[in-house]
């Protein structure tokens, strides 16, 4: 990490957390992402080599503690003391950008969207019983983005980027903006589904419940 030469306490911690992706990092520990794919799955954008070299620096700083899993293979990574301390610093980042800062096109990446929806806003009291397979299709993203499918299964979702296999019980298509407004509650389901911005099909029961998935406000505990 460069630094800025300075003693003043903004300077000595924007050397740390000032660093592309850094917060971003921060922020997936915090919504309880401890392992190296899940929080990978939070910064779809970042590479590889770069979240590694991120997470070396931020154990290096003290913000984030790593141990081995049991089973040998990879490690969980977990935020110490002082990077739970951060929890303040980013709630009010966070609030300082829905007060200033405009959501744009360029914001609306689907595959964040269904990252969070699964790791912090699912709920999974409406899940449906048994195994669901739903196939999210977003027509306005590069090839590589566009495809996305979500298997609901033992009480719980996970995203999938390819095929999970089995029969597809609900298939939405969608605009990314529309679907990361309706996500965070800039616009309602019934108009996205007027406006033909989100069109679901499928099975009926599924197709009716599937926006009781998403609390649409982050769940922590």
């Amino acid at each position: 990490m460069r630094s800025y030469r300075q003693y003043c306490p903004v300077a000595r911690a924007t050397e740390i957390l000032a660093e592309r992706w850094s917060l971003l990092i921060v922020r997936n520990l915090m919504f309880g992402a401890n392992t190296f794919s899940a929080i990978a799955g939070g910064v779809p954008a970042m590479s590889r080599s770069m979240l590694t070299k991120r997470l070396r620096e931020l154990e290096r700083a003290g913000v984030v503690t790593s141990s081995p899993k049991p089973n040998g293979q990879g490690s969980l990574y977990a935020l110490t003391d002082a990077g739970a301390d951060l929890a303040g610093v980013v709630d009010s980042l966070g609030q300082w950008a829905e007060t200033w800062v405009e959501v744009l096109p360029e914001h609306a990446d689907p595959g964040f969207v269904l990252w969070a929806w699964c790791q912090v806003q699912l709920n999974r009291d409406a899940l449906p019983a048994g195994r669901v397979v739903v196939h999210l299709e977003f027509p306005d993203e590069q090839v590589g983005n566009r495809f996305f499918w979500l298997l609901i299964q033992d009480g719980d979702a996970e995203v999938c980027v390819t095929d999970p296999g089995g029969e597809v019980d609900v298939k939405v298509v969608a605009s990314s903006t529309a679907f990361v407004d309706w996500h965070r509650g800039a616009l309602d389901w019934s108009g996205a589904l007027r406006s033909a911005q989100i069109v679901i099909s499928g099975n009926r029961s599924l197709v009716q419940a599937f926006p009781s998935w998403n609390t649409r406000v982050p769940v922590l505990a």
